[in-house]
């Protein structure tokens, strides 16, 4: 941790690794609107789920390569040889069950933005489309889930998106800014 970073003060789960600051200081709890990202971030919690984090950031150009730069209206038109090609693709997780819940949560997407008219409605929905902004003094202090991720992952589960737990739900909020979790003492926190 170097000297700018203790003035500034950020969240300490961002300061071990520039890629986590870097993910941190311009993305993490920044609200977003747009359903290709959207997309994108749902992919990349899904595939983290039993593993860290910096992993997935990691590989995150590859996903955004070997998955049509998110394009939902693509991925819901993979096929099985799609998918094998995806498996022998070593910059992504090469999870069969990973792998085929993108395509399926890309289905589900469509029909989610033909009722709704679009994915991002949908989800702002269940936080009454404005961000909810907490008050957490410590990392110690941040859930792993709340009713309200409870309810959205049972809305999504019952949609037939697959990889969303209530945790996974979460920490997806997080990370696209329906609720804004950096510690009140981080720069961040007053800036989204």
């Amino acid at each position: 941790m170097n000297s700018s970073q203790v003035r500034k003060g950020r969240c300490g789960w961002s300061l071990n690794d520039a890629t986590m600051t870097q993910y941190h200081d311009k993305e993490w709890g920044v609200p977003v609107h747009d359903d290709r990202k959207l997309f994108e971030f749902l992919v990349l919690e899904g595939a983290q789920a039993g593993l860290s984090w910096l992993t997935i950031l990691r590989k995150r150009d590859e996903y955004r390569k070997a998955f049509d730069d998110f394009d939902y209206n693509k991925v819901a038109r993979y096929d099985a040889i799609k998918i094998e090609r995806l498996l022998e693709n070593g910059g992504i997780i090469r999870n069969r069950l990973k792998i085929e819940s993108v395509i399926t949560n890309a289905k589900a997407m469509l029909q989610v933005r033909d009722e709704f008219g679009s994915f991002d409605k949908y989800l702002w929905h269940f936080v009454d489309e404005k961000q909810i902004k907490n008050r957490w003094t410590s990392l110690e202090m941040v859930p792993a889930r709340t009713d309200i991720s409870d309810r959205m992952s049972r809305d999504m589960i019952s949609r037939g998106f697959r990889f969303v737990g209530s945790k996974t739900c979460y920490a997806y909020m997080q990370a696209t800014g329906m609720v804004n979790d950096h510690i009140t003492s981080c720069f961040r926190y007053s800036e989204i």
